[in-house]
């Protein structure tokens, strides 16, 4: 069980319909009787969320000069049995969510000395640097050096979390970047899947989209790369880490 802590709040909520993304960064949607064209925080494919007819949740702008007044940041998605999975889809909570997992997560880090997001090192940016100080469990104080990489999830099937919803050879170069290093035992490395949506019972990788990056999973496993799926609890408001999800890196089987 994780600590629960509220990382993100939406102002100024409100619910509309989907009609149609004309392209990555926008969207139109139905708002109270009236089509306005909305910008769309995910330029991922999202196609199994961004149906029309589907309820969405949109924050609206206080920039009052903006061409786009409201960020679409939750989707409402119709599953099979008739219920409805809500989903946050803003592709900048991943980052967020994890950088306050990682604070409150004193079993990996009991002292934090060093979080650096954005951290480039050769041709690459990683997601967080981070130098620590653990105890070990006869209390001896050891020190290590991490990177890690996050990915945001927000891709369901049948109660199963998966990654990648499109083909992502940025995604695929941190891995082997991650298992390189790992193998060298230059940085401990750390791969964190948010999972933008609660329910999801096991988290796999989309090896029918993209069956390198499982792969490459799998050998960033072997390798030492520490992988982690967490999920979290989704209002149209608010977003919250709670639970560690069981990961199954060895079958492509989505039920």
């Amino acid at each position: 069980m994780l600590e629960n802590t509220l990382i993100m709040h939406y102002e100024n909520i409100v619910q509309g319909t989907f009609i149609s993304r004309p392209n990555r960064f926008i969207a139109e949607v139905l708002v109270n009787g009236k089509k306005q064209t909305v910008h769309v925080k995910n330029t991922g494919r999202c196609k199994e969320l961004l149906v029309p007819g589907n309820t969405v949740y949109l924050e609206k702008s206080s920039n009052l000069n903006r061409k786009t007044p409201y960020d679409l940041v939750t989707v409402e998605k119709k599953l099979t049995n008739g219920s409805k999975l809500i989903i946050n889809m803003d592709s900048q909570a991943p980052n967020k969510i994890a950088e306050e997992w990682i604070k409150t997560n004193t079993r990996l880090f009991s002292e934090i000395t060093l979080l650096k997001p954005e951290f480039t090192l050769e041709d690459s940016r990683f997601d967080f640097y981070i130098e620590y100080n653990r105890l070990t469990s006869g209390s001896q104080k050891v020190s290590g050096k991490m990177l890690m990489e996050v990915k945001g999830v927000t891709l369901e099937e049948n109660g199963i979390a998966m990654f990648p919803d499109a083909p992502t050879e940025r995604g695929l170069k941190h891995v082997k970047e991650l298992t390189e290093y790992a193998a060298s035992k230059t940085y401990d490395c750390s791969l964190v899947f948010i999972i933008q949506m609660k329910g999801c019972r096991l988290f796999k990788p989309n090896f029918r989209t993209h069956k390198e990056f499982g792969l490459a999973l799998q050998k960033a496993q072997n390798a030492g790369v520490n992988i982690y799926a967490i999920d979290c609890i989704v209002s149209p408001e608010n977003v919250t880490f709670d639970q560690f999800v069981e990961i199954d890196l060895h079958s492509s089987c989505t039920s």
